[in-house]
């Protein structure tokens, strides 16, 4: 049993890092930095471990890796969820629903070019 331990504690840090990832996925407006072939990946690591936890007998890794393969699929569901959203159609509709003051998007297309403030075109 004490050897599981170590096992078991390395396991919940594991799982508590990608639900922290799957967190900061959630809330970022962008998909910088993250790959749809990291959750793929995931899966069918979390899945080859299951089906091996599953044969040796060990219920606990068995249900640790059931949690890792959990975070893939909502990791992978996310990631696809905010795609479509960021897609040309899908952002169009996002920019029409949350529309930006005037004020604010004149400063936000406000730009310096050399020393003189360039304005947007009307």
């Amino acid at each position: 049993m004490p050897i599981q331990i170590i096992g078991l504690v390395s396991a919940l840090i594991l799982i508590a890092t990608l639900i922290r990832q799957i967190y900061i996925q959630w809330h970022s407006t962008d998909l910088n930095g993250v790959s749809g072939w990291l959750f793929a990946g995931q899966m069918c690591a979390s899945a080859g471990f299951m089906l091996y936890s599953y044969l040796i007998g060990d219920a606990l890794f068995v249900l640790v890796n059931v949690l890792g393969l959990t975070t893939a699929l909502v990791g992978q569901g996310i990631y696809l969820y905010k795609l479509h959203q960021l897609s040309p159609a899908g952002a169009t509709r996002i920019a029409s629903a949350r529309a930006v003051p005037a004020r604010v998007a004149r400063r936000k297309s406000d730009r310096r070019v050399g020393s003189q403030l360039a304005r947007p075109r009307r």
